[in-house]
């Protein structure tokens, strides 16, 4: 997964959480990741994954975040449920990558520590195979 827009599939309780999230893989786009944008540009559907990061802040943020640490298969290790603007999360050693969704986000699907996600690549609209995941 390098870049592109994806869909997030959460396989255990298969449901969707995002249909647009977008990868921040270099270092400039993991360190600016949300700030500066406003709610409306995060709707419910979006998606960010900083990838790799074991750690996020919300400092320079507009809104509250719902946010998923995730290990190298893709199991949620650690979930932040409307985490608010102008604040440090823990660092997960274990984590691999973060994936910020909109507030509300992982309560309306009842998302949970343990979970699987599955990433598929969004290209003119459609789905494709689920991306695979860099094991590390």
């Amino acid at each position: 997964m390098i870049c592109g827009t994806y869909s997030v599939l959460n396989k255990t309780r298969k449901v969707q959480l995002s249909s647009e999230t977008e990868i921040a893989g270099s270092v400039f786009k993991r360190i600016r990741g949300l700030i500066g944008r406003r709610s409306q540009e995060f709707a419910p559907g979006s998606g960010l994954l900083i990838r790799p990061s074991n750690g996020i802040h919300t400092f320079g943020m507009k809104f509250p975040i719902d946010a998923v640490y995730l290990d190298s298969k893709e199991q949620i290790l650690k979930i932040y449920h409307k985490l608010p603007p102008y604040r440090l999360a823990a660092m997960v050693l274990k984590a691999r990558s973060v994936l910020e969704l909109p507030a509300g986000t992982l309560a309306c699907t009842h998302t949970e520590v343990g979970d699987f996600l599955e990433f598929q690549k969004v290209e003119n609209g459609t789905k494709s195979a689920p991306a695979q995941s860099k094991r590390e």
